[in-house]
């Protein structure tokens, strides 16, 4: 069976190249455009890892991880930020709230990929 991924982004053609990437090294992927439509989606669907963009409307990525850490059934699950915000202080606000890692935008496909084996195991 696939594994699942749920990735978080306002930005379409971020989403579509996460989605693309993802999905030609064989991994089934779930888009939201945003912290409120991922709250919506993980409560319909199992997924083994996130995917999150930081800045975003009406849920942002650290409202998200927060929510999410405080559910009991993905409170173990993976989240990635993945962002344009490099600063220390937001990768602590990130580390803080449950984010399991970060990579700044922009970044390589083979290292999404690279990552998500990684902590998928597969």
């Amino acid at each position: 069976m696939k594994k699942v991924i749920l990735t978080v982004d306002d930005s379409a053609s971020v989403r579509q190249m996460i989605r693309f990437t993802l999905e030609d090294a064989g991994y089934s992927v779930i888009e939201a455009t945003d912290g409120r439509d991922a709250i919506t989606k993980l409560e319909s669907n199992i997924v083994n890892l996130v995917f999150t963009d930081l800045n975003m409307p009406f849920v942002d990525g650290i409202q998200l991880i927060k929510h999410i850490r405080s559910s009991t059934a993905n409170k173990f699950l993976p989240i990635i930020m993945i962002t344009t915000e490099s600063q220390n202080d937001k990768k602590m606000q990130g580390k803080q709230a449950g984010a399991t890692g970060w990579i700044v935008k922009p970044f390589r496909p083979e290292q999404l990929v690279e990552v998500t084996k990684k902590i998928l195991g597969s």
